[in-house]
């Protein structure tokens, strides 16, 4: 009796093709399940709340980033208070074992600097800051001393000043990997009289910069809403995938 080859050759193909998905797909579900998204904390300014990085936290997340968007007393305490207050409460949140990131705002940034200046975190990433006076604020020097000020911004508006002794200009600089955005657009054209050069309304562009920084970025956005302009977001991804901010767009 003849017997065609092909009656057992398909079969047999089919089995090993078979088998080959099945074990590829079962490699890609484990490899899926072992690796967790990497955590980035949103750290927002002075006198805001974490809705003001509500838009930020919904890209991230739908980014395939672990977004965790805590809240802090930023008008009750002083900075060195305030990094502990806002940050170890967020580190809880992230995943065991995932890369650390940041995202800050403003006095966010300085207490990033303030708690790593102190502390060392595991797995740290990329921090992204956005309007940090890094190098202070000279709305802090004119307007400190008036009437009104501490109510509004605390001890930690306080010590944003630009003297050789303000928190900012005290801490040193970076040594961990930061990227900065600046505004370059200002809504209170009041207070940026107060400011030579260009500014965001609140702080300079040249005192967002801070020796050690990794990457410095131009943006057309303002101070208190740079959070929610979509091209900061863009970048702010682009920045924690790369580790650089995307040129290409920018210019």
């Amino acid at each position: 009796m003849h017997v065609d080859c092909a009656t057992f050759i398909w079969p047999s193909m089919f089995f090993r093709s078979w088998v080959g998905r099945a074990s590829f797909l079962l490699v890609v579900m484990l490899s899926s399940s072992s690796v967790s998204a990497s955590c980035v904390i949103l750290l927002h300014g002075l006198a805001r709340s974490e809705s003001s990085f509500e838009k930020m936290e919904a890209a991230l997340n739908a980014s395939g980033f672990q977004a965790v968007n805590l809240g802090y007393p930023s008008r009750d305490y002083a900075i060195d208070t305030l990094a502990t207050t806002a940050i170890e409460p967020a580190l809880a949140q992230c995943e065991d074992g995932v890369e650390i990131n940041f995202v800050t705002h403003s006095l966010g940034g300085i207490l990033v600097r303030q708690y790593l200046a102190e502390n060392q975190v595991e797995g740290l990433g990329h921090v992204v800051m956005l309007g940090p006076p890094n190098q202070g604020s000279e709305v802090v020097d004119s307007l400190g001393a008036v009437p009104g000020f501490y109510w509004l911004n605390g001890e930690a508006g306080l010590q944003l000043g630009t003297d050789s002794d303000s928190k900012p200009n005290t801490l040193g600089p970076a040594n961990f990997d930061v990227g900065i955005i600046a505004g370059d657009q200002s809504i209170n054209w009041i207070l940026s009289l107060l400011i030579p050069g260009s500014d965001d309304g609140k702080v300079a562009v040249e005192r967002t910069k801070l020796v050690g920084m990794n990457d410095h970025l131009v943006v057309s956005a303002t101070h208190p809403l740079m959070m929610n302009n979509d091209a900061v977001i863009a970048q702010v991804i682009f920045y924690l995938r790369n580790g650089r901010f995307d040129r290409a767009v920018a210019d």
